[in-house]
């Protein structure tokens, strides 16, 4: 794997986190990346690791917990630099920030048609498990008229 810097988040990355996000389309538009970012950073059970490579932030992953599964968010690599493993690290680098944290099972949410993650998760060793997944909007207000 290539050598890259990962940490946490700081308050100077935010805006070029969100720019990344942008740059990989993950941004839908009832979800304000900024905002996603400071709702996170509230929670000691959630991170946002950046991957830098000369000082520039080339990947992120988000990443939480509910106490026993994990989550990650916003799974992204600078598109100019792609296939050169940095995806592979930044899930390294969650799944260890998980497993410090007594994670026994991380979860994954990946839209049906996004074949190609779907393909480097598996790769990953991710497997496909049968479940529904449900959703209801609590806050009506913040419902898209065309959620995809």
């Amino acid at each position: 794997m290539p050598d890259l810097d990962i940490r946490e988040i700081n308050d100077e990355d935010v805006d070029d986190v969100a720019a990344l996000w942008e740059r990989c389309g993950l941004t839908r538009p009832w979800n304000d990346p900024v905002s996603d970012i400071t709702f996170a950073r509230k929670s000691e059970n959630t991170t946002l690791l950046v991957g830098r490579m000369d000082d520039e932030i080339v990947a992120s992953a988000m990443v939480g917990h509910d106490g026993h599964r994990g989550t990650v968010y916003y799974v992204s690599v600078n598109p100019d630099i792609r296939g050169k493993g940095f995806g592979r690290s930044i899930m390294a680098a969650a799944e260890d920030w998980l497993r410090g944290r007594g994670a026994w099972k991380l979860n994954l949410l990946v839209r049906t048609e996004n074949a190609s993650v779907i393909n480097f998760y598996e790769a990953l060793g991710y497997e496909r498990e049968e479940r529904v997944n449900l959703a209801k909007w609590i806050d009506p207000s913040r419902k898209p008229e065309n959620q995809d």
